[in-house]
């Protein structure tokens, strides 16, 4: 809200540098909210992920879990007003690359019923496989 007092008065003394300044300060706070956002959904995508390829198998659940994710992963990603999106493909596979050691935490407690502790599920998950595949469901390649 101070940045928004302080955009105000900037543009009434007419300083253009410096209310660009606060315009260009709020969009990065606006983008890392939306990224804060993205890797918590991606986490618990991630997970789903992980279970299923270490069990071998998956469930309705997760199934609807995984399709809920992905559509609130899009929406967060897409600018509404503006068109297009706020992060590009490869910036996704960094946010996701980023939820991942956190979905390894997570998932180390729900694999199996918690039999694996995290730095021995993730000898057992394929890494790349998983990023790859979340990265698919948010991007579908172009038909």
């Amino acid at each position: 809200m101070e940045e928004l007092l302080e955009l105000k008065e900037l543009l009434l003394k007419g300083d253009i540098p410096g209310s660009l300044a606060i315009v260009e300060e709020l969009e990065d706070m606006s983008k890392s909210d939306i990224i804060n956002n993205i890797i918590n959904y991606a986490v618990i995508l991630l997970v789903h992920l992980i279970k299923q390829q270490v069990e071998n198998r998956t469930t309705r659940s997760w199934e609807v879990s995984i399709r809920n994710l992905v559509r609130e992963i899009k929406r967060k990603n897409n600018r509404r007003k503006a068109g297009g999106y706020y992060l590009t493909q490869e910036e996704l596979m960094e946010t996701l690359e980023e939820a991942y050691l956190n979905a390894i935490d997570e998932a180390s407690l729900e694999v199996e019923e918690g039999r694996y502790e995290a730095a021995e599920l993730e000898q057992r998950v394929n890494k790349e496989e998983i990023l790859n595949r979340a990265l698919g469901l948010i991007v579908p390649a172009a038909s």
